[in-house]
């Protein structure tokens, strides 16, 4: 049996598609390509049990739509496997219908955030075969194949039509059932990992790559969370420090690649991270790679940061969302924005006493619905004064989107803050939330954000700071991907 994961073109004027392993949807004008973790866990998962996989990022290898579909069609997997989003899963549902005429024996899947909240909506909507309730794509497909290809049973979380045509189910699936440690490490030329090793503004360090120790987040309670609808907090797994550690010794840096970011949706603190980063240290790892993770404020003490640095963690990302606590608080973020500059200050300690290079970068949002325009502005002077106080490299801005089987969604549908329930519109470019802060003023203050950056002490700064032809690049980069976002959400692209 052959399987596909594949993830088709979305040729659009708006540019291109941020899809594959992403808690959000964007179409960006500066190309960026995240490594889908999960997925590529599936394929190796299938090759380990002697089915032959098709790897089909038809995004990350900037295929037209036509070349793709001939290529597909020539292949004749019995299987192709798609990741969706909101956004564009109409636009997946009329690319399966149309693949359907030329592949009429082959078994169409999708998978996603979207489809975990709406199972059965896709199957009402196209002629796709089965539709995933989880994010464990790679347990789930192998189970699918293996009820195919030899009649066994078929897992919990598979939607799909009865002999008779009605939409049924294989049951709820329990996560736990899914143990982290027997997966295989990734085949990462199975999955084409240099695809994503270049185009990608998280690695200063190439070529680059992604890892996941755990699936997905340790808090896992943000209402706005996408990947919350299939990894719900109190469903955290991880797997032992020893294992990544194995992992990037025995294989990723055996590839050349010189920076891990792991998108665990927050990487484990307290006691594994201590592991983790002694580990780093004795088996000399830190020395021949930079590390990069997602994490949270007020978890960390100055000893995490100082084992952080000497383990050389480069890139560490922190979602802020907005600098009022009101705000915090209704997300359930559970951070206080008073301690946020006093724990940077921690980072640079342990900087300046290891002589460590972690970055920190937050994520901000715009376009809540209970926050007023002049709220909204005080994201940008926050910002703004932590990169003139040298306390954060980097940062993401972005328009608050509520995604089906989030919270944060249910909320506005119930008090009547949603515009629209087109899931086209749900791409970031323009808000959907009835709001004092119109779509207008949320990609205004967007791009404003993004430009929060540019004051006297930090470019000073950045100046200063560089040594290496490698800086050089890496400010260059980072420079064209600012404008890039300035594109993004620049207003009147709807």
């Amino acid at each position: 049996m052959k399987i596909a994961i594949s993830y088709p073109p979305l040729e659009s004027d708006k540019g291109v598609p941020l899809l594959s392993q992403n808690r959000q949807f964007q179409w960006f004008n500066k190309s960026t390509y995240i490594y889908p973790v999960i997925p590529a866990y599936a394929a190796t998962l299938l090759k380990r049990e002697g089915y032959d996989v098709y790897w089909d990022d038809a995004i990350a290898a900037g295929l037209g739509y036509n070349h793709w579909k001939e290529r597909l069609i020539k292949e004749k997997p019995d299987v192709v496997a798609i990741e969706t989003k909101t956004p564009v899963v109409k636009r997946h549902w009329k690319i399966i219908d149309e693949l359907k005429k030329e592949l009429a024996n082959t078994k169409f899947v999708l998978m996603g955030d979207h489809i975990t909240a709406l199972p059965e909506e896709s199957l009402q909507n196209s002629n796709v075969d089965y539709c995933l309730k989880s994010g464990d794509y790679d347990f789930s497909l192998l189970s699918l194949a293996n009820f195919l290809s030899k009649g066994e049973a078929l897992a919990g979380g598979w939607y799909f039509r009865d002999g008779d045509g009605v939409i049924t189910s294989s049951g709820e699936q329990n996560l736990r059932d899914n143990d982290l440690s027997t997966l295989p490490s990734i085949d990462r030329s199975l999955t084409k990992w240099q695809l994503y090793a270049y185009e990608n503004g998280n690695f200063k360090y190439q070529p680059g790559t992604y890892t996941m120790a755990g699936r997905d987040c340790w808090w896992g309670k943000c209402t706005f969370c996408s990947w919350t609808t299939f990894f719900p907090s109190g469903k955290f797994r991880v797997i032992k420090p020893e294992k990544l550690l194995d992992d990037i010794e025995n294989n990723i840096i055996k590839l050349g690649i010189k920076e891990v970011f792991d998108d665990t949706g927050c990487f484990p603190a307290g006691k594994w991270l201590l592991n983790f980063c002694e580990g780093m240290v004795e088996r000399g790892l830190n020395k021949k790679i930079a590390f990069s993770c997602n994490m949270r404020f007020g978890v960390l003490k100055q000893e995490h940061y100082d084992a952080m640095a000497k383990a050389n963690f480069r890139f560490v990302l922190y979602g802020v969302e907005s600098a009022n606590q009101e705000v915090i608080e209704k997300l359930n973020k559970s951070i206080n924005i008073s301690d946020i500059k006093e724990e940077l200050e921690t980072v640079k300690k342990a900087n300046k006493k290891y002589k460590g290079m972690i970055s920190p970068h937050v994520t901000t949002m715009i376009g809540y619905p209970w926050e007023s325009y002049a709220e909204a502005k005080n994201t940008i002077d926050f910002t703004r004064d932590l990169f003139d106080c040298g306390l954060i490299d980097s940062l993401q801005a972005t328009i608050v989107i509520p995604y089906p089987g989030t919270p944060f969604f249910k909320e506005a549908k119930e008090n009547g803050w949603l515009i629209t329930e087109d899931w086209d519109r749900y791409d970031m470019r323009g808000s959907i939330l009835k709001s004092e802060v119109t779509s207008e003023h949320a990609l205004k203050l967007t791009q404003s954000i993004y430009r929060s950056f540019m004051t006297p002490k930090f470019i000073v700064r950045k100046l200063l700071s560089i040594k290496s032809w490698i800086d050089v690049r890496y400010l260059w980069m980072a420079g064209l991907r600012v404008l890039g976002h300035l594109m993004d959400f620049k207003a009147k692209q709807r």
